[in-house]
């Protein structure tokens, strides 16, 4: 049996107002929720039993989830009182598994997308004889991430905070939220404190001489923390750029679902999601953006690379530019929101109220 822990207990600060109803994990990212993607692909890698590590709002998983028949798995939750930090939460989650203590345990961070191979992990995990293994990609400006440099053995070196200098940027690999615990260094985790795995856990194991090892993986790589990264993801689904067998309906440039109304002369494309039961107008274009359910999009306005809350509404001839629209809002026709612009769960706005524009007047 491979076990695996999925960590979702995250607020998602920086994709508010969306986080508002619902967990980061749990907002649909091409039609279903993040969670749904990341428990699909762990069961084709042969996953049979995943423990969820939960926190904020944890009643909308066990809800959605139940005991994970549906998704093929067993699923078992965690709950997480306070906040623990990614370290203190595999302590928290580590009674539930079942593995010996040499066994294999695998680690998901909750927003992140990836085409990474997930068995060729584990096996790189087993061949080396390691005690931990990390997912590492790679990344053509490091800067914004903490560094893992490795040896020509694929020994991981250190771990180093994100770079201030071109000096010290000593690699391109960073840590890409993926890991295999042998299971006992779960345990030796503190328990009942917050712990930081980058910056305790992972280090502490190098100073005491653990086989510490980097598994590179190029493939598609996301993390879903920002607005326009959220957009960018599930576009990716529904194009096929990001893999999962739990998109269903895409035609390649789009997914509209079930109950869904477009009308024929509107355009959906760049894969673009519209959420059950939304109606897309006459002459309306979405172009790769997330309708979520019950959405409105009125005659001739233009929405790109944005995100609209479940039953708000855009008004005609509005144009949106990387922008969210939090959940029942309306927004009147003839306005305009630019990149950044974040509209509250029920605000209202009248017609042509706000020309919030990147372009000149």
């Amino acid at each position: 049996m491979l076990e695996a822990i999925l960590l979702v207990g995250g607020q998602g600060t920086r994709l508010r107002p969306l986080t508002l109803s619902a967990p980061k994990p749990m907002l649909p990212v091409a039609g279903v929720p993040c969670t749904t993607h990341q428990i699909a692909r762990a069961r084709e890698a042969g996953v049979s039993h995943i423990v969820l590590g939960t926190s904020y709002q944890a009643e909308v998983f066990t809800q959605a989830y139940g005991d994970g028949g549906d998704l093929g798995v067993r699923l078992t939750y965690a709950h997480e009182k306070v906040p623990l930090g990614t370290g203190g939460a595999l302590r928290n989650v580590a009674e539930h598994l079942h593995s010996g203590p040499d066994d294999p345990v695998l680690v998901f961070n909750g927003d992140v997308l990836s085409g990474l191979d997930i068995e060729a992990l584990v096996e790189h995990w087993r061949s080396s004889e390691a005690d931990v293994a990390l997912y590492l990609t790679r990344v053509a400006d490091p800067r914004p991430f903490g560094l893992v440099p490795t040896d020509p053995s694929d020994r991981v070196l250190a771990f180093l905070e994100k770079p201030t200098t071109p000096e010290e940027i000593v690699t391109d690999q960073i840590n890409a939220g993926c890991y295999v615990f042998r299971r006992r260094l779960l345990d030796d985790i503190p328990d009942g404190r917050p712990v930081s795995v980058e910056r305790e856990t992972f280090p502490g194991l190098l100073a005491a001489g653990a086989r510490v090892i980097g598994h590179v993986d190029t493939s598609y790589w996301l993390d879903l923390g920002t607005p326009l990264a959220f957009v960018r993801g599930s576009a990716d689904l529904v194009r096929g750029l990001a893999p999962s067998p739990a998109v269903v309906g895409s035609t390649g440039d789009a997914l509209v679902l079930p109950g869904a109304n477009v009308h024929p002369s509107a355009v959906v494309d760049q894969g673009s999601t519209i959420g059950r039961d939304c109606i897309v107008h006459a002459g309306a274009h979405v172009r790769g953006s997330v309708l979520m359910d019950g959405a409105v999009v009125e005659s001739g306005a233009e929405v790109i690379d944005s995100v609209i809350g479940r039953a708000a509404v855009i008004g005609g001839n509005c144009r949106l530019l990387e922008t969210v629209v939090g959940d029942a809002a309306r927004i009147g026709p003839d306005n305009e929101f630019a990149a950044g612009a974040r509209i509250w769960p029920g605000t209202e706005l009248g017609p042509m109220s706000i020309r919030f524009s990147a372009e000149p007047a």
